[in-house]
């Protein structure tokens, strides 16, 4: 059973009950993110989302911690591209106060100085992190060479520099242009009665003022790039990203099954071939992301550096292949079969159903519909599937990025 409901502050509220669970998830979901972001505030969502959890008037960091321990309640928040969200897990007995904790280090945050200081070094830190994962990194200059320096192109957590000098008055500020009520979705899936989650709703976020807001387009610049940055470490890295459809594009749903069937497991083409049949590499794996106005199809390795080139060319040969072999009736079945699977799975759980309802209604404006998507996904056809390959696969609009201790980049 879903229920929608919209507060008087244009808050939008959905409910998902799943009866004979014992617990439940609730996220508030915000749409802004790293896209959203000018040059000088690149970080500051994600910054924003660190500090959120770092006291209020109320309540100390520690204090927050330790109330949502003493419910044996989880919480944690994450930072995407064009979302940010906050949420927490407890038992159905403790929801209202796992919610009402979660509420209050959303909407009251104080942002004190003297965690604003330390948080800063952690936040640095995760970027250092970062730069010392080479899959991540390769990834980050992916999305850039992609996409370039602004918009889908930045990275999440943003440049050391930014992170240092950000301000309480930037991140209030930031907070009161994006965290308005009509860009927020707060979402409830578990056993928990539609009437109680209505009431926290309205209990906890009923009284945000209602503000003039304008959303925030992302600056989209489609780009060819071929970044590298070598490093002397063990193994290399590289990615293809190839532009790919938009989330309400027709061919979504097609897309996904050829990822599936591309590189989506250890019965995918990328993982047989590049893998098993030829041991060029560990991981290789193919994913793609779609937003409102464009998508990235990743393709992804990491190899051994003396290999690097002929692994390369072994990826780019399966996906090739996939135009110029087709694709079997097979592979398709079992692909589409995967992604059917996939969603089904996830109905069985509340955070993956808190966030895929919650993200339709933000992004959407709707009630995701999951007999709805079932039938598109039964309906597809090998032919939809074909036609997807040559949607996604444009190798003259290409990006690429490599990392490791290489010669030279790779190339398509």
């Amino acid at each position: 059973m879903v229920t929608t409901k919209t507060l008087s502050n244009g808050v939008r509220v959905i409910v998902k009950r799943m009866e004979g669970l014992l617990s439940v998830t609730m996220g508030v979901l915000v749409g802004t993110g790293a896209a959203f972001e000018t040059d000088g505030e690149d970080g500051i969502s994600h910054f924003l989302e660190h500090m959120q959890f770092k006291g209020t008037d109320k309540y100390t960091a520690f204090e927050i911690s330790d109330a949502f321990d003493a419910l044996g309640a989880q919480v944690n928040a994450f930072t995407g591209k064009d979302m940010t969200c906050f949420y927490a897990k407890s038992t159905s007995d403790h929801a209202a106060e796992a919610f009402g904790l979660l509420s209050e280090l959303f909407l009251n945050a104080s942002f004190p100085e003297e965690e604003m200081k330390r948080e800063k070094g952690v936040v640095v830190e995760e970027i250092n992190m970062d730069e010392d994962s080479p899959e991540d990194l390769c990834l980050d200059l992916l999305a850039r060479a992609a996409f370039g320096s602004c918009g889908y192109g930045r990275n999440i957590l943003g440049p050391a520099k930014n992170v240092e000098g950000f301000t309480r008055e930037q991140l209030f500020a930031y907070k009161r242009e994006c965290y308005c009520p009509q860009n927020i979705v707060v979402s409830f899936a578990g056993n928990i009665e539609l009437s109680l989650a209505e009431e926290l709703a309205e209990k906890h976020f009923g009284g945000m003022e209602k503000t003039d807001f304008t959303k925030r387009v992302p600056v989209v610049q489609r780009r060819k790039d071929n970044l590298f940055r070598k490093k002397p470490i063990e193994q290399a890295h590289f990615a293809f990203g190839f532009p790919a459809v938009k989330r309400d594009d027709p061919a979504f749903a097609a897309t996904q099954v050829l990822n599936v069937i591309l590189g989506g497991g250890m019965s995918s083409r990328l993982f047989k071939r590049v893998r098993e049949e030829l041991g060029l590499a560990y991981s290789v794996y193919s994913y793609s992301s779609h937003y409102e106005e464009t998508g990235l199809f990743t393709v992804y390795a990491g190899v051994n550096p003396q290999k690097a080139h002929d692994a390369a060319a072994a990826v780019v040969s399966v996906i090739r292949g996939l135009r110029q072999n087709g694709i079997t009736e097979e592979e398709f079945l079992r692909g589409r079969e995967q992604l059917k699977s996939g969603n089904i799975f996830a109905q069985e759980n509340t955070s993956s159903q808190m966030l895929l309802y919650g993200k339709q209604l933000l992004y959407k404006n709707e009630v995701y519909d999951f007999e709805k998507r079932m039938q598109e996904i039964s309906a597809l056809t090998l032919s939809d599937i074909l036609d997807a390959v040559e949607r996604n696969f444009d190798f003259s609009e290409a990006a690429i990025a490599s990392v490791g201790n290489l010669a030279d980049p790779i190339t398509l």
